[in-house]
């Protein structure tokens, strides 16, 4: 069984839209149970503060009301909306909605995910002083970073300061990158300090690739996500997704309108580990332990919140 720190959406459901009703999270729920994946984490990303509020807070709402969703919402990922204003670095996020790290902010966000706040995305160079780390760490949240181009004096740092995870390592940066000294090689030369997530459907980050940074990292500090959004789980076809208007052909690969960036996957965890199994010879074993353990390993490696909101559920961690 999988869990998967990273869904934007599922069989047709987007978890970042106004008016998520209690049926179509359910929906959701049961795709993801028939799909393999045990406990997920949905995903909010950047936009205006007061709409990620309200989406954080409807999707805590209607969890408690629904006991498969209780049972399977493992807590809320934030990412964003304290990432890298450059396109490129930026992804899919809306620039306009973009922002420095700030405390106030930062415990608004907290805050409306009710108790359930389990990862906070976000570059460490729009943290420069630590301080939005430092807080959430403190409040017993795992903070990530993604969607940056931290210097390798910024990325240390962070680390120093509790961050523990890197999101989807390959992707959120631009197609054409420096040589040798880039966001990819800095998080490497760390990768012993964190854990490392990947995108592995074959697009994201090539399959050659992801084997050389897999043989890096070691599969003791991999994880697989998805970045699976609401056409995840229904096939190819024509969708619209927000401001997208997407096609998704056979390699379930969603990409913008005009191709110059990816818009998250439509490839659930099955098709996922078959290729990975195919391309890279990964043992059940290996997909076991990156798709399964290790991710709740990451989450239950921060020490216990300070916090008085009570704590998200348990995670086991199968042996």
């Amino acid at each position: 069984m999988y869990f998967d720190l990273q869904v934007n959406g599922y069989g047709g459901v987007d978890f970042n839209q106004d008016e998520l009703a209690p049926p179509e999270l359910h929906r959701a729920c049961v795709a993801l149970q028939r799909d393999g994946v045990e406990q997920f984490l949905p995903t909010i990303i950047t936009d205006d503060l007061p709409v990620m509020e309200r989406r954080l807070r409807r999707l805590a709402g209607l969890r408690a009301q629904d006991p498969l969703a209780e049972r399977m919402i493992a807590g809320l990922h934030v990412e964003g909306p304290f990432i890298s204003p450059h396109d490129g670095y930026r992804g899919a996020h809306p620039r306009d909605a973009v922002r420095t790290a700030n405390e106030r902010d930062a415990m608004r966000l907290w805050e409306a995910c009710e108790g359930l706040a389990r990862i906070f995305t976000l570059a460490p160079e729009a943290d420069p002083n630590s301080a939005v780390i430092s807080r959430l760490v403190k409040e017993g949240v795992v903070v990530a970073a993604g969607h940056t181009n931290a210097t390798l004096a910024e990325l240390s740092a962070a680390i120093d300061a509790g961050l523990s995870l890197f999101t989807h390592l390959g992707n959120g940066c631009p197609p054409l990158l420096p040589r040798h000294d880039n966001i990819i090689q800095r998080t490497l030369s760390l990768a012993d300090r964190l854990w490392i997530s990947f995108i592995a459907d074959g697009a994201h980050v090539p399959y050659f690739a992801l084997g050389n940074y897999l043989q890096k990292v070691g599969i003791e500090r991999a994880i697989l996500v998805t970045d699976a959004i609401a056409p995840a789980g229904l096939g190819p076809g024509s969708y619209t997704l927000g401001r997208w208007k997407l096609e998704i052909g056979p390699d379930l690969v969603a990409r913008s309108p005009d191709g110059s960036h990816l818009v998250g996957s439509a490839c659930g965890m099955p098709r996922v580990a078959e290729n990975l199994r195919t391309h890279l010879g990964l043992s059940d074993e290996d997909l076991r332990r990156i798709a399964s353990i290790n991710p709740r390993r990451a989450l239950t490696s921060i020490a216990g919140a300070s916090s008085a909101q009570p704590a998200a559920p348990p995670l086991p961690i199968p042996l």
